[in-house]
């Protein structure tokens, strides 16, 4: 299995706040090991490798995963807590489920 998450530069220069969060999360958790290629979406560089796979994979927003199986099959995830609980079996909180779904899906409105 291969592993590419791409993270998303803003056009100040600065990383996006949710990809510096995500990979901070994977750096605390040790997970950052499985990662074999981090790639950025630079909105500076508009040929950068991040925005090519995320045209690619048809995804507008970071930050995001691919995850490449042996067999050739591949699977995109923009759900940080997807990509935990299916990749690498992680537990994660309600709380924190929620908390990505409305970050999302800023139109939702949870009771």
């Amino acid at each position: 299995m291969k592993i590419t998450m791409v993270k998303k530069i803003k056009a100040d220069g600065n990383p996006c706040c949710k990809s510096a969060n995500v990979l901070g999360k994977l750096e605390k958790s040790g997970l950052i090991e499985h990662i074999d290629r981090v790639v950025a979406a630079d909105e500076r560089e508009p040929f950068s490798d991040g925005l090519a796979l995320a045209l690619k994979h048809a995804v507008d927003a970071a930050p995001f995963f691919i995850v490449e199986n042996d067999d050739g099959s591949s699977r995109v995830y923009t759900a940080y807590f997807r990509f935990l609980q299916e990749v690498f079996d992680q537990a994660v909180s309600e709380s924190e489920e929620l908390s990505e779904l409305m970050a999302l899906n800023p139109e939702l409105d949870f009771i």
